[in-house]
């Protein structure tokens, strides 16, 4: 008896979160989609742009003066003496550390400042996406594009369960239909289509 009662307990409690949770809003936005429209990124992509190509002179002209350096070594090695030569070898092998080290630490502060120019654009899409789902009922919002390396969290969703635009317009942004931007730097502003609407 105390086992019936226990079941049908446990059944009320299932049916009736299963009834909480069917009346709950779920939507979605597509985050690259947001930040490819926001007036705001066009700058971000063009100050890592430009971040970016001062690097990358700089790691040519290391590259290069390596290069005219080995190419002398290579040309007068027989004819030096073994103290200019060992000489000649350390910093040879000096120059090609600091290239390296440059080479990554160039790419790590790029990723750090393209993390710091983003993060007000994306607290400002948070607070807008809280905004938009607050005013419409959505209890749960994911972000589309989260999986994108393999694939995106939201596999399938009613077309009304895409507030992107709508977060735009809270933002004061006019929504424009997705159009491919050509390509650009590896590590600048993302863009991307919104899911279909």
């Amino acid at each position: 008896m105390k086992n019936k009662f226990l079941i049908a307990l446990f059944a009320i409690l299932a049916l009736a979160t299963a009834n909480v949770n069917a009346q709950q809003k779920i939507g979605y936005i597509s985050l690259d989609y947001i930040l490819a429209q926001m007036p705001e990124a066009k700058q971000v992509e063009t100050e890592l742009t430009t971040t970016k190509t001062q690097y990358d002179n700089m790691y040519q002209q290391k590259v290069k003066d390596f290069q005219t350096k080995l190419a002398d070594y290579e040309k007068n090695a027989a004819t030096m003496a073994d103290v200019i030569k060992a000489d000649r070898e350390k910093e040879l092998q000096g120059m090609q550390s600091s290239i390296e080290e440059f080479r990554q630490n160039s790419s790590t502060s790029l990723q750090k400042k393209q993390a710091q120019l983003l993060q007000p654009l994306l607290k400002k899409i948070e607070d807008n996406m809280h905004g938009v789902a607050k005013e419409n009922g959505f209890a749960f919002v994911f972000n589309y594009d989260a999986g994108q390396g393999t694939t995106p969290i939201v596999l399938h969703a009613p077309d009304d369960a895409n507030i992107s635009d709508l977060v735009l317009k809270r933002m004061g942004v006019t929504p424009k239909p997705f159009t491919p931007a050509p390509a650009t730097p590896a590590a600048t502003t993302p863009a991307g289509a919104a899911p279909k609407k």
